[in-house]
């Protein structure tokens, strides 16, 4: 089975929060998952729940300010085994084209 999560983890506070978000990241190579960072997030794969929901929360650990801002979201479809990639190809060929813009600014 596989599960999907997206994760957003944020220090609060003002200024650039860079350093903190790649702490975050960076944790998340000390487990068995697949990620994409993106620049409102990371989607995170993997084989089961247990394992996803220890690299969440150790990534939300890794950021070391008074206060850290988490926000997860799961899809964990139990009846069929899928990919991320097959996800989006699924969209795309109904768009019968990439799902970005062609000016791909994002």
């Amino acid at each position: 089975m596989v599960v999907f999560a997206y994760l957003s983890v944020a220090p609060v506070r003002e200024g650039s929060m860079a350093d903190d978000v790649a702490d975050a990241i960076a944790e998340l190579d000390a487990f068995d998952v697949e990620y994409e960072t993106n620049p409102m997030g990371t989607v995170i794969e993997a084989e089961d729940i247990d394992t996803l929901l220890a690299a969440v929360g150790a990534a939300h650990k890794a950021v070391d300010a008074d206060r850290v801002s988490t926000v997860v979201k799961i899809d964990d479809k139990r009846s069929h085994d899928h990919d991320a990639e097959e996800k989006v190809t699924a969209v795309e060929d109904v768009l019968g084209r990439q799902a970005k813009s062609e000016h791909n600014k994002v």
